[in-house]
């Protein structure tokens, strides 16, 4: 993760993910991912309840990834490989299914 204006950064590896998918309208759903983080990448430890918002179409592909901590945008970016493993996560086939079933469904 890279701070916004730190030239130092390091890349997090992460080991499980835990999701709650909402649908916000007839365009999006929102996944939270929730994430454990190998021993050896452990979060800055200035985040307290870090989170990652990843915006989907209702076909369940990612378009945007945001950082959280406390439920508000985090200071912190995610590198490229991180945002890898997160975009390979959604797009497996267990959650794109969950995607596309929560945006199927009328609210």
């Amino acid at each position: 993760m890279i701070r916004y204006g730190d030239e130092a950064w390091a890349e997090l590896k992460f080991t499980k993910f835990a999701y709650k998918i909402e649908k916000r309208d007839n365009q999006w759903v929102d996944v939270y991912l929730t994430v454990e983080t190998a021993e050896a990448t452990p979060l800055p430890l200035d985040i307290i309840d870090f989170k990652i918002m990843v915006i989907c179409t209702h076909e369940g592909h990612p378009i945007q990834l945001v950082t959280l901590d406390e439920d508000c945008d985090c200071e912190y970016q995610l590198t490229e490989w991180e945002k890898d493993q997160i975009n390979a996560f959604i797009r497996s086939a267990e959650i794109n299914e969950a995607i596309k079933t929560k945006a199927s469904l009328v609210e």
